[in-house]
Protein backbone atom coordinates (compact mmCIF):
# COMPACT_ATOMS: atom_id res chain seq x y z
CA UNK A 1 0.00 0.00 0.00
CA UNK A 2 1.19 3.54 -0.75
CA UNK A 3 -0.15 5.65 1.28
CA UNK A 4 0.14 9.72 0.46
CA UNK A 5 -1.05 12.16 2.76
CA UNK A 6 -2.49 15.60 1.32
CA UNK A 7 -2.64 19.19 3.77
CA UNK A 8 -2.71 22.57 3.51
CA UNK A 9 -5.10 25.75 4.46
CA UNK A 10 -8.38 26.55 3.54
CA UNK A 11 -8.88 27.76 -0.15
CA UNK A 12 -5.83 26.55 -1.34
CA UNK A 13 -7.05 23.68 -3.67
CA UNK A 14 -6.82 20.32 -2.11
CA UNK A 15 -9.92 18.81 -3.69
CA UNK A 16 -8.64 19.35 -7.16
CA UNK A 17 -5.32 17.14 -6.01
CA UNK A 18 -7.45 14.46 -4.09
CA UNK A 19 -9.78 14.47 -7.45
CA UNK A 20 -6.56 13.85 -9.49
CA UNK A 21 -5.44 11.35 -7.05
CA UNK A 22 -8.82 9.36 -7.34
CA UNK A 23 -7.94 9.39 -11.02
CA UNK A 24 -4.85 7.68 -10.70
CA UNK A 25 -6.10 5.31 -8.95
CA UNK A 26 -6.67 6.32 -5.24
CA UNK A 27 -9.02 6.02 -2.40
CA UNK A 28 -9.51 8.57 -0.45
CA UNK A 29 -9.97 9.09 2.93
CA UNK A 30 -11.39 12.08 4.52
CA UNK A 31 -10.17 12.79 8.63
CA UNK A 32 -12.89 15.58 8.29
CA UNK A 33 -15.91 12.98 7.58
CA UNK A 34 -14.34 10.10 9.60
CA UNK A 35 -14.38 12.43 12.24
CA UNK A 36 -18.13 13.33 12.02
CA UNK A 37 -18.80 9.26 11.37
CA UNK A 38 -17.49 8.98 14.62
CA UNK A 39 -19.63 12.14 16.31
CA UNK A 40 -22.71 9.57 15.38
CA UNK A 41 -21.01 5.84 16.64
CA UNK A 42 -18.16 6.51 19.33
CA UNK A 43 -19.50 6.44 22.95
CA UNK A 44 -15.99 7.26 23.91
CA UNK A 45 -15.09 9.75 22.17
CA UNK A 46 -18.70 11.48 22.94
CA UNK A 47 -17.81 10.70 26.83
CA UNK A 48 -14.18 12.19 26.27
CA UNK A 49 -15.56 15.56 24.94
CA UNK A 50 -18.35 15.71 27.59
CA UNK A 51 -16.00 14.92 30.48
CA UNK A 52 -13.10 17.79 29.13
CA UNK A 53 -16.85 20.55 28.01
CA UNK A 54 -19.45 19.63 30.78
CA UNK A 55 -22.57 20.12 28.52
CA UNK A 56 -21.45 19.84 24.97
CA UNK A 57 -23.60 16.64 24.60
CA UNK A 58 -27.22 16.63 24.65
CA UNK A 59 -29.09 13.65 23.64
CA UNK A 60 -26.74 11.59 23.21
CA UNK A 61 -25.51 13.90 20.43
CA UNK A 62 -23.08 16.45 19.74
CA UNK A 63 -24.29 19.93 20.24
CA UNK A 64 -21.56 21.47 17.61
CA UNK A 65 -22.70 24.97 17.97
CA UNK A 66 -21.97 24.92 21.29
CA UNK A 67 -18.94 23.36 21.65
CA UNK A 68 -17.97 25.74 18.54
CA UNK A 69 -19.06 28.57 20.47
CA UNK A 70 -16.49 27.45 23.29
CA UNK A 71 -13.94 26.05 21.78
CA UNK A 72 -13.79 29.26 18.94
CA UNK A 73 -13.07 31.95 21.33
CA UNK A 74 -11.02 29.99 23.65
CA UNK A 75 -7.21 28.76 21.92
CA UNK A 76 -6.39 26.57 24.66
CA UNK A 77 -9.68 24.93 24.78
CA UNK A 78 -9.54 24.24 20.93
CA UNK A 79 -6.29 22.33 21.36
CA UNK A 80 -7.53 20.08 24.35
CA UNK A 81 -10.55 19.46 21.96
CA UNK A 82 -8.13 18.58 19.46
CA UNK A 83 -5.76 16.27 21.92
CA UNK A 84 -8.91 13.94 22.09
CA UNK A 85 -10.04 14.05 18.71
CA UNK A 86 -7.12 13.73 16.33
CA UNK A 87 -5.70 10.80 17.98
CA UNK A 88 -8.83 8.73 18.16
CA UNK A 89 -9.53 9.98 14.06
CA UNK A 90 -6.23 8.76 13.12
CA UNK A 91 -6.39 5.59 14.56
CA UNK A 92 -9.96 5.04 12.57
CA UNK A 93 -8.15 6.15 9.45
CA UNK A 94 -5.58 3.63 9.70
CA UNK A 95 -7.33 0.74 10.71
CA UNK A 96 -10.19 1.55 7.30
CA UNK A 97 -6.83 1.80 5.62
CA UNK A 98 -5.63 -1.44 6.45
CA UNK A 99 -9.19 -3.23 6.03
CA UNK A 100 -9.04 -1.61 2.66
CA UNK A 101 -5.89 -3.06 1.05
CA UNK A 102 -7.16 -6.08 -0.49
CA UNK A 103 -9.76 -4.03 -2.30
CA UNK A 104 -8.03 -0.44 -3.86
CA UNK A 105 -7.25 0.53 -6.79
CA UNK A 106 -3.75 -0.41 -8.56
CA UNK A 107 -2.14 3.02 -9.24
CA UNK A 108 -2.54 4.01 -12.80
CA UNK A 109 0.16 6.19 -14.72
CA UNK A 110 -0.35 6.95 -18.17
CA UNK A 111 1.81 5.25 -20.80
CA UNK A 112 3.65 6.73 -23.64
CA UNK A 113 0.18 5.49 -25.93
CA UNK A 114 -1.91 6.80 -23.35
CA UNK A 115 -3.19 3.84 -21.90
CA UNK A 116 -2.97 3.40 -17.70
CA UNK A 117 0.25 1.19 -16.69
CA UNK A 118 -0.11 -0.21 -12.92
CA UNK A 119 2.95 1.02 -10.77
CA UNK A 120 4.08 -2.38 -9.17
CA UNK A 121 1.42 -3.74 -8.22
CA UNK A 122 0.63 -1.21 -5.50
CA UNK A 123 -2.76 0.30 -4.26
CA UNK A 124 -3.31 3.64 -3.35
CA UNK A 125 -4.57 5.39 -0.38
CA UNK A 126 -4.67 9.05 0.35
CA UNK A 127 -5.50 10.78 3.40
CA UNK A 128 -6.89 13.96 3.64
CA UNK A 129 -6.03 15.80 6.64
CA UNK A 130 -5.76 19.35 7.70
CA UNK A 131 -3.99 18.22 10.68
CA UNK A 132 -1.69 15.47 8.86
CA UNK A 133 1.30 16.02 10.63
CA UNK A 134 0.22 17.37 14.36
CA UNK A 135 -1.69 14.16 14.65
CA UNK A 136 1.01 12.10 13.73
CA UNK A 137 -1.21 10.54 10.38
CA UNK A 138 2.11 12.33 8.30
CA UNK A 139 4.99 9.98 9.91
CA UNK A 140 2.36 6.95 7.97
CA UNK A 141 2.67 8.36 4.42
CA UNK A 142 5.02 7.43 2.02
CA UNK A 143 4.15 11.12 0.37
CA UNK A 144 3.34 14.28 1.97
CA UNK A 145 2.10 17.14 0.05
CA UNK A 146 1.05 20.54 0.93
CA UNK A 147 -1.20 22.53 -1.21
CA UNK A 148 -1.33 26.58 -0.80
CA UNK A 149 -2.00 29.59 -2.18
CA UNK A 150 -1.74 33.61 -1.56
CA UNK A 151 -3.76 34.90 0.89
CA UNK A 152 -5.64 36.71 -1.43
CA UNK A 153 -6.67 33.93 -3.27
CA UNK A 154 -7.49 32.23 -0.95
CA UNK A 155 -10.10 34.81 0.44
CA UNK A 156 -11.42 35.05 -2.57
CA UNK A 157 -12.09 31.19 -3.13
CA UNK A 158 -13.56 30.69 0.19
CA UNK A 159 -15.69 34.15 -0.12
CA UNK A 160 -17.36 32.22 -3.42
CA UNK A 161 -17.16 28.48 -2.30
CA UNK A 162 -19.37 29.17 0.97
CA UNK A 163 -21.02 32.45 0.60
CA UNK A 164 -18.93 34.60 3.06
CA UNK A 165 -18.09 38.03 4.05
CA UNK A 166 -14.37 39.12 3.46
CA UNK A 167 -13.77 39.97 7.35
CA UNK A 168 -15.18 36.28 7.73
CA UNK A 169 -13.09 34.89 5.44
CA UNK A 170 -9.74 36.69 6.42
CA UNK A 171 -10.80 35.65 9.80
CA UNK A 172 -10.86 32.24 9.15
CA UNK A 173 -7.37 32.21 7.82
CA UNK A 174 -6.22 33.93 10.18
CA UNK A 175 -7.00 31.55 12.92
CA UNK A 176 -5.42 28.74 10.74
CA UNK A 177 -1.80 28.13 10.70
CA UNK A 178 1.08 29.51 8.81
CA UNK A 179 2.11 28.02 4.92
CA UNK A 180 5.33 27.87 6.31
CA UNK A 181 4.26 25.41 8.89
CA UNK A 182 3.18 23.46 6.03
CA UNK A 183 5.69 23.65 3.20
CA UNK A 184 8.36 23.01 5.85
CA UNK A 185 7.03 20.15 6.65
CA UNK A 186 5.88 18.27 3.14
CA UNK A 187 7.79 16.33 0.92
CA UNK A 188 6.12 17.92 -2.12
CA UNK A 189 4.66 21.67 -2.34
CA UNK A 190 2.10 22.50 -4.56
CA UNK A 191 0.88 26.48 -5.39
CA UNK A 192 -2.18 26.99 -6.64
CA UNK A 193 -2.64 30.42 -7.56
CA UNK A 194 -4.27 30.00 -11.06
CA UNK A 195 -7.33 28.18 -12.45
CA UNK A 196 -8.77 25.06 -11.59
CA UNK A 197 -7.92 23.51 -14.81
CA UNK A 198 -3.90 24.58 -14.49
CA UNK A 199 -3.93 23.23 -11.34
CA UNK A 200 -5.27 20.07 -11.94
CA UNK A 201 -2.61 19.54 -14.90
CA UNK A 202 -0.32 20.77 -12.80
CA UNK A 203 -1.24 18.08 -10.00
CA UNK A 204 -1.35 15.67 -12.88
CA UNK A 205 2.48 16.28 -13.94
CA UNK A 206 3.37 16.17 -9.87
CA UNK A 207 1.92 13.11 -9.03
CA UNK A 208 2.81 10.67 -12.11
CA UNK A 209 6.37 11.79 -11.94
CA UNK A 210 6.61 11.65 -8.06
CA UNK A 211 4.96 7.85 -8.72
CA UNK A 212 6.88 6.59 -11.22
CA UNK A 213 10.10 7.64 -9.13
CA UNK A 214 9.30 6.01 -6.05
Amino acid sequence: MYIIGITGPSGAGKTTALRVLEELGGRVFDCDTIYHELLRTDGELLGRIEAAFPGAIKDYALDRKALGARVFADPDGLQRLTNITQPIVAKRVLEEIQTSGTTSSVIRLAGDAGCHLPLKGKAMAVIDAIGLFESGLGEKCDLTVAVVADPEVRVRRLMARDNISEDYARARIAAQKPVDFYTAQADLVLENNGTEAEFAQLCRNAFQTRLRRD
